[in-house]
């Protein structure tokens, strides 16, 4: 397991990525990602950072902006197989929020750790497209 991305939620992403330009990040890859209702920007050239702004009022990232508003969202790791990893975790006794994986950014399978299982923070696995 690796270091994928840190996904950071933001209100403005045009404004995000413009800041983290300025810092000398690149943007290596912007997408809506229908399925979870985000638009998001990648950062750098790995570990990215991902911009994640919420594109309906009920997203989950614009939920997350509402109540705790912008910042520090998730880590993701990337991961060989998302369904062994989530096996491991069950097996571990951690709470999963999904049990399968779903689509993600760039195409990749993506799945998430409860936070309760994992120090207050929310864990995003990653499985890249082959």
């Amino acid at each position: 397991m690796k270091l994928h991305h840190l996904g950071v939620a933001v209100k403005d992403l045009d404004e995000a990525i413009a800041r983290h330009q300025a810092l000398g990040f690149p943007l290596a890859h912007r997408e809506v990602v229908p399925s979870q209702k985000v638009e998001v920007a990648f950062m750098g050239d790995g570990p990215w950072i991902e911009l994640l702004v919420g594109t309906a009022p009920d997203s989950p990232v614009s939920r997350f902006i509402a109540a705790r508003g912008p910042g520090q969202h998730h880590v993701a790791y990337a991961v060989p197989s998302i369904k062994d990893a989530l096996a491991a975790e069950a097996a571990a006794g951690r709470r999963v929020i999904d049990a399968a994986a779903r689509p993600g950014a760039w195409g990749h399978q993506v799945a998430f750790l409860h936070p309760k299982s994992h120090g207050g923070v929310l864990v995003e696995l990653v499985q890249e497209a082959l």
